[in-house]
């Protein structure tokens, strides 16, 4: 496999990437030669897989910096960036910001618990505003390569309602309008944002919806191909577009899903 990212200082920070999209966007990443700084919050009781999974990044030869943390607060930002800034040294630049954080809550509107407003403002936060938090310090601090890019995962559900997924549909509404504006206001400095728009990918934040089920099964009907599209298949493009050849891609929405959204 050709390591076009080694030797040039490149690293990835990924928020959420212990499971599902972010972790194989990671492996993807590392297998090409950059290295990695993973954001991400598991219970203790996880703990012995997702250090499996994080030994398997540190086998493909890139360093691997860690941080069980909520990627939400302030103070833990700051405390990452400060040791990310320590282990890239002064030739190393982030050359790839990846949002894959799925914290949110899958209450109905009229269900009994229903959904209230700090479940949608927690949701938010987490899902979509932590985009431009993670953005902006990165480039206060000035850790951004010369040429990079800001990546998140969204869903057809930012335009379509499901039930129960109401707090992440606006929170993924929410982080596709966000990058846009990144895309916008930072380009001046380098910067490219672009949303992967995911197609059904069976992870265990899917497995969360309620109906789940019925969701897969419809995923595969509406496919072209077929099938479900999986971790890997996003995790390709998402090294696509962190490869030099996509710097012209900038605020796009890019459907990821086999074809499935055209029918």
């Amino acid at each position: 496999m050709v390591k076009e990212f080694a030797f040039k200082g490149y690293w990835a920070l990924v928020l959420g990437g212990s499971s599902g999209l972010g972790l194989a966007s990671a492996y993807r990443l590392a297998s090409h030669g950059m290295h990695l700084c993973i954001v991400h919050r598991n219970a203790g009781v996880e703990m012995e897989v997702v250090n499996a999974a994080f030994e398997a990044l540190r086998a493909t030869g890139v360093q691997v910096l860690t941080f069980n943390i909520n990627a939400a607060q302030a103070e833990r930002r700051t405390l990452v960036l400060e040791e990310l800034r320590k282990k890239m040294g002064p030739e190393g630049r982030v050359r790839c910001l990846l949002h894959s954080v799925a914290k949110g809550t899958l209450k109905g509107m009229t269900d009994a618990p229903a959904l209230q407003t700090d479940d949608l403002m927690i949701t938010l936060d987490h899902m979509a505003v932590s985009l431009y938090d993670w953005t902006r310090a990165i480039w206060e601090q000035g850790l951004f390569a010369a040429d990079a890019r800001v990546l998140s995962f969204t869903s057809e559900g930012s335009s379509r309602a499901w039930k129960h997924y109401a707090a992440v549909s606006a929170a993924k509404a929410a982080l596709e309008a966000i990058s846009r504006s990144i895309a916008l206001e930072f380009a001046p400095y380098g910067i490219r944002a672009n949303c992967i728009q995911a197609g059904v990918t069976d992870t265990r934040s899917l497995r969360m919806i309620p109906g789940h089920e019925q969701l897969l099964e419809h995923s595969i009907a509406r496919s072209p191909f077929g099938r479900l599209t999986t971790a890997d298949d996003v995790a390709d493009v998402v090294y696509l577009l962190c490869k030099d050849e996509a710097a012209w891609v900038n605020g796009a929405v890019i459907p990821v899903d086999g074809g499935a959204h055209i029918q």
